[in-house]
């Protein structure tokens, strides 16, 4: 097979049925509603809880405006042009990620294994995540606030109870944090044992539980049925928190110390500039917008071959900037009043929070007037946030499932039980999370299963088999035959230079001051290195597969995949040829192709 064969015949009309194929989605899952849909859908990807709840602590401990200004940076020049490739191979190819990029390049296929194991982790975080929203949320009924009392019985001897400027702010103060009091003794019931180690994860929290069951029972109704009705779930999912978050906004403008708050948040502190916050900024802009993961492949997928996810792309990535930079508004207002009323620092009300930012934002406020309100408004939006993260990935990872085994699974009726056999094994995997030791496991997971080292490898390997294995230039030219016109040149040098060596460096840098001694055993670093390495693994395994079958086509890209302008050259640089196109036309039988009649009037 020559590289950038196509399905088009010789008068440059596309088959039919290739053409009908790719609109539906060849995954077989049907296609978008509406534009609508997949609009809301990337904005609920790119809008979750990074970039709502963790933004505005990144920011804080990073140099505050000085790091806005560098993440502003890097959503130009490593966002934006990532978000639209993984997106638009997905609307090119018409099916999601594993089968995505067997289409592109047989060679990597395994990144399309990757990103799914990948999205197997983010997914037992977001659960997580979701089970200890839902517990909170269900205590946030009762009056007063759990949280916001030394009367219970698990609170410490270092709990006590101090009012502050008057009764309407009277809440919690704490020798030591008070939210650790529900995190470790009511939540997950830790011991100090269950910290040192990776060991015995204890007992299973029971309410927990059932927290967890019901988000995953809500995961599967979102999702049993495919694309046409998870595009009908994001309408509420999207909008809703998003309408929660302004709300807090205007009431934390309103509060005194909240512009006090706002200034630290955008001031530029250049003292707390290094290297590492340059790595911070490029690692956030990609946890934010959720790449590595595929998810963005399989919804581009959805979408008609002729739709201009392009101009979709530009406006979703500048509406999450302008969300995350929002956010940080929202919640060092709320921080600056907090402040105000308990006459300290930002920094002070900051200790003890790095790892669970999201609970001190429930400290701030819980210690407004109707603080019942004001907690159930800030834990529902979390929820959405993360809810929506959740249930796209859940369905990039049946997609995933169903395009390798699309004999078995493309039947009608399969999907639901398929969808259900997932949810359940994906339930039984995440009960590790609601345990008294889950709180290491949770830090595994994060440090190294979503390691910078993987992220980073998987982007900058992305970049490269588009811009350097399959061409820049003809990559393109099936944008151009899509959108019907050529996207800014600057996306182009961006896939084959600034995102590889981004993502070099910061492989290489966090591989340099990896494995944090004092916070993991050695058991614990050689499970998180297991964990990290698993992804990254792949991609080299699965080269071994077009190695056996057809050493000489590995890099050959699918025959369906229809190429507007085969012939000319697939990557230039400098007005120099890099890689060449199709040399020759693939001979065409003639009953396929009769000899076209002149015709008059064309």
């Amino acid at each position: 097979m020559d590289p950038g064969s196509s399905d088009t015949p010789p008068n440059g009309v596309e088959k039919t049925e290739a053409l009908r194929g790719r609109a539906n989605g060849n995954n077989g899952e049907g296609k978008w509603a509406g534009k609508a849909e997949f609009r809301l859908a990337l904005a609920g990807m790119s809008m979750g809880m990074t970039a709502v709840c963790h933004l505005p602590y990144v920011c804080y401990i990073s140099g505050g405006g000085a790091f806005l200004v560098l993440y502003l940076v890097f959503l130009c020049f490593c966002g934006i042009p990532m978000f639209f490739l993984e997106t638009v191979i997905g609307q090119y190819t018409g099916v999601g990620a594993v089968a995505a990029w067997r289409k592109i390049c047989p060679m990597f296929q395994g990144i399309g294994i990757a990103v799914q194991i990948m999205v197997l982790y983010h997914n037992l975080l977001n659960v997580v995540f979701l089970a200890w929203g839902l517990f909170y949320l269900f205590n946030a009924f009762k009056n007063p606030l759990p949280w916001v009392s030394c009367d219970n019985a698990w609170n410490t001897a270092n709990c006590r109870n101090h009012s502050v400027l008057n009764g309407d702010w009277s809440f919690l103060y704490n020798i030591t944090p008070y939210y650790d009091d529900i995190e470790s003794n009511r939540v997950l019931q830790r011991t100090d044992t269950d910290m040192k180690s990776f060991g015995p994860l204890g007992n299973l929290r029971g309410e927990l539980v059932a927290c967890l069951l019901l988000v995953w029972a809500a995961c599967y109704f979102c999702t049993w049925k495919g694309v046409r009705w998870l595009g009908k779930v994001v309408y509420f999912s999207v909008a809703f928190p998003l309408l929660l978050l302004l709300l807090l906004f205007f009431r934390g403008v309103s509060l005194p110390g909240a512009w006090e708050g706002i200034w630290y948040f955008i001031y530029p502190r250049i003292s707390h500039m290094d290297s590492q916050v340059w790595v911070q900024a490029v690692v956030f802009v990609c946890y934010t917008f959720n790449m590595s993961q595929g998810v963005l492949t399989t919804l581009g997928s959805y979408n008609d071959y002729k739709n201009n996810c392009y101009k979709d792309c530009l406006a979703l990535c500048i509406l999450s900037g302008v969300v995350s930079v929002f956010s940080g508004f929202v919640m060092f207002s709320l921080l600056g009043s907090l402040a105000r009323a308990t006459d300290t620092s930002i920094d002070e009300v900051y200790q003890h929070y790095e790892m669970m930012p999201f609970t001190l934002y429930l400290k701030a406020v819980s210690a407004l007037p109707g603080a019942q309100f004001w907690a159930m408004v800030l834990l529902l939006m979390l929820f959405f946030l993360v809810f929506n993260n959740l249930i796209m990935c859940m369905d990039s990872l049946v997609t995933a499932v169903v395009e390798m085994l699309p004999c078995k699974l493309k039947r009608i009726g399969r999907r639901e039980v398929l969808v259900l056999v997932m949810v359940v094994i994906c339930f039984l995997l995440s009960l590790q999370m609601v345990t008294q030791g889950a709180m290491k496991l949770f830090q595994m997971y994060e440090n190294y299963g979503l390691s910078w080292t993987s992220l980073m490898f998987i982007i900058g390997l992305e970049a490269v088999v588009i811009g350097w294995v399959y061409g820049a230039d003809r990559f393109y030219d099936n944008i151009e035959d899509m959108i019907g016109y050529r996207p800014f040149p600057i996306l182009k040098y961006c896939w084959l230079f600034v995102i590889p060596i981004f993502c070099t460096a910061v492989v290489f840098l966090s591989l340099a001051s990896y494995f944090p001694t004092e916070k993991f055993s050695s058991l614990d670093r050689f499970v998180g290195s297991l964990l990290m390495l698993a992804p990254m693994i792949c991609i080299p395994v699965f080269i071994l597969v077009p190695v056996c079958k057809d050493e000489n086509n590995m890099t050959t890209s699918a025959c369906d995949l229809r190429q507007a302008s085969p012939h000319k050259p697939r990557l230039t640089l400098c007005k120099r040829v890099i890689l060449r196109g199709q040399t020759s036309t693939p001979k065409q039988p003639e009953e396929e192709n009769p000899p076209m009649e002149s015709t008059s009037g064309v």
